[in-house]
């Protein structure tokens, strides 16, 4: 259970990197009423601390920033940059945190976390850059307000299956993890036959 709730917000790291943490800290620290029959903080084991209420307040202030910085055109496109990256470290921080105790706290754990919550965040965070990407290119950028929105409602919704119930959090990832490879996978391919077109149409 705790693999599949790591994974799930690893899922929604991808989307929004601070909003994951954020509902984690928040449902640690009690101050989320609906996951008051989860016990989040067995879960973290030694990463309880991201139940104190002053990291709880910093994340909540990331948070903000974050989502509010998605809003502003042109500035949603850069922030991809560095939430790219970003992504995959709270992915593999947060999976490595959920791993049962099972599977030590050596190189291994982490190894399998880097893998499993490091890779998932980041194909899906690749996945929006691409269709952030093409929404720029074709609207100017007035589409990217939705896309936002959409990922933010994609990181909540996945993160609170993943604390609420990680199995479906996790059957939700696998169907995520396939059309989200389709479409990476789709991008490089339309994009590598692009000279050929030119050089047809010369």
């Amino acid at each position: 259970m705790a693999l599949f709730a790591g994974v799930g917000l690893a899922a929604a790291c991808g989307f929004r990197v601070f909003v994951p943490l954020f509902i984690t800290s928040l449902a640690a620290s009690g101050n989320l009423e609906i996951f008051g029959e989860v016990d989040v903080q067995a879960m973290l084991g030694e990463q309880e601390w991201l139940g104190n209420p002053w990291v709880t307040l910093a994340l909540g202030i990331a948070t903000a920033l974050e989502i509010g910085s998605y809003y502003i055109p042109w500035l949603d496109n850069a922030l991809d940059t560095v939430a790219t990256p970003a992504a995959v470290v709270a992915g593999t921080f947060i999976t490595g945190t959920m791993m049962p105790e099972m599977m030590g706290d050596g190189s291994f754990k982490w190894i399998a976390a880097t893998i499993a919550g490091g890779g998932t965040a980041g194909l899906i965070q690749g996945a929006s850059v691409i269709t952030r990407g093409t929404s720029t290119a074709t609207t100017g950028g007035i589409g990217n307000p939705l896309i936002s929105t959409a990922e933010l409602g994609g990181s909540i919704l996945t993160a609170g299956l993943a604390l609420l119930v990680p199995i479906l959090a996790g059957a939700l990832v696998l169907i995520l993890m396939y059309f989200v490879i389709c479409r990476i996978v789709r991008f490089f391919k339309n994009r590598s036959q692009m000279p050929k077109i030119d050089g047809a149409a010369g």
